[in-house]
């Protein structure tokens, strides 16, 4: 396999840059611009000069990794040099020049993932951590870097290949229709597991998803209880336009916040009403469906006036707010005991910011393992369709022929998961994604 080579930190200058070669090459084509390397161990780092001829390009850091012991099981250079553009572009060019080729977007990655240092969940985890901008999208982009998904997807993936073989073995002797290798009710027994946790994993991408791209917090209520100022608050600027006039608000207003390390995706919709305009109505309808959507609700109104009629669904949480209660005397904010108090006008918000930070960690923990990539939702989907169907078969006597075309298709449906079944194809457009170098 040739040898490639990239610049592996941020574009433009800086203190230094990293240029990374990889391949059976690297060491000697990396000796051919330093100093001698064939003797020298992996995890190992020296001063040098770059040079060529009689030019002298600048000093160096240079890294050596022996193969298989590196990032993409190659032997691995890389060489820490002045973060000048010019030096960059230099280092490259001479590389380049000494038999090196530039390396494609993720291509180290994917040999990484080619070279059996990692599967392919761990491989996007990579690109996922990269691009985290929250604690906890970087919490699940590590935790799935250190195998938390592929390790409970190949556990429930051995024990279905045991018994989907046993089940072939019977094919082997069609002729003697008496011998059952396959225990029927010890198959039912583990699809039944199996069934149970692809459904638990599938409902865990809502929080998967919601961590990586943001939770999504629908604020919801009749007209002037105080839902715009209350985005205000939450985001600490004027985003929404606050008014005493009612239907202010005709269509949902986003944005964004950050709290423990957690991501929120704050959606202010227009109040919700009975009313003959035509405009209100169609943002009182996107309230609804902004409504669907959203992981936490927040219900608010104010003293004397009842909370919104909201239909909750599996996987959301209501939060009931009483906004306002700076207007209220003491012993009435005590008579308000079915949600939470604050002042959105005076910022006195940090109940409800606790609140949000409780809920979203609680789901968290709820999922051990989540999904938060749309490529794995989909396979999990299609393995539990496969599990069910096997389900459905043995409870109606299939034939083991049968039985085992769906035990393959849910084997086949987790191993594209993990990479163990992927056409080039899909590689292709995963590794696409990242960043040149890494």
């Amino acid at each position: 396999m040739d040898t490639i080579c990239a610049i592996s930190t941020p574009q433009g200058s800086g203190g230094i840059a990293v240029v990374r070669l990889s391949g059976d090459e690297a060491i000697r084509i990396a000796e051919s611009l330093t100093c001698p390397l064939q003797d020298a161990k992996g995890y190992t780092l020296r001063h040098t000069r770059l040079h060529r001829s009689e030019e002298m390009l600048d000093e160096v850091m240079l890294s050596v990794y022996r193969a298989p012991h590196s990032y993409t099981g190659e032997d691995v250079v890389e060489i820490a040099c002045h973060g000048s553009l010019y030096i960059q572009q230099e280092v490259l060019r001479w590389l380049v020049e000494a038999g090196c080729r530039i390396a494609l977007p993720g291509e180290f990655t994917q040999r990484a993932f080619m070279n059996g240092k990692m599967d392919l969940t761990q491989a996007e985890a990579v690109a996922d951590l990269i691009a985290a901008e929250t604690k906890a999208e970087k919490d699940l982009a590590l935790s799935q870097l250190k195998g938390s998904v592929s390790t409970e997807l190949n556990s429930l993936r051995e024990e279905l290949l045991h018994f989907t073989s046993l089940v072939e073995l019977e094919l082997d002797f069609a002729d003697h229709e008496e011998l059952e290798f396959a225990d029927r009710s010890e198959l039912h027994k583990l699809a039944e597991k199996i069934e149970a946790r692809l459904r638990e994993l599938i409902q865990s991408f809502r929080t998967g998803n919601a961590i990586r791209n943001g939770i999504p917090v629908a604020i919801v209520g009749a007209p002037n209880v105080g839902k715009s100022t209350l985005l205000n608050a939450l985001v600490g600027e004027q985003r929404a336009i606050v008014s005493d006039i009612q239907g202010t608000t005709r269509d949902t207003i986003e944005d964004s916040l950050i709290l423990d390390g957690i991501l929120f995706r704050l959606i202010d919709t227009a109040g919700l009403r009975e009313t003959d305009d035509t405009l209100e109505n169609l943002g009182i309808e996107r309230s609804r469906q902004a409504v669907e959507k959203a992981q936490i609700i927040l219900s608010v109104t104010e003293r004397g006036k009842d909370f919104a009629q909201i239909t909750v669904h599996e996987g959301q949480t209501l939060i009931p707010i009483y906004n306002k209660v700076d207007l209220l005397m003491p012993d009435e904010r005590m008579n308000l005991i079915d949600g939470l108090c604050i002042s959105a006008k005076h910022g006195a918000i940090d109940s409800l910011k606790t609140k949000l930070i409780n809920v979203a960690k609680a789901s968290m923990q709820t999922n051990a393992v989540m999904l938060s990539n749309a490529r794995h939702y989909e396979a999990i989907v299609l393995a539990h369709t496969a599990i069910e169907a096997v389900l459905s078969g043995l409870k109606s006597g299939l034939s083991g022929e049968l039985l085992s075309l769906d035990l393959q298709d849910c084997l086949n449906a987790l191993g594209e998961v993990t990479g163990q079944i992927t056409n080039q194809e899909v590689l292709s457009n995963i590794f696409s994604k990242f960043c040149i170098g890494k």
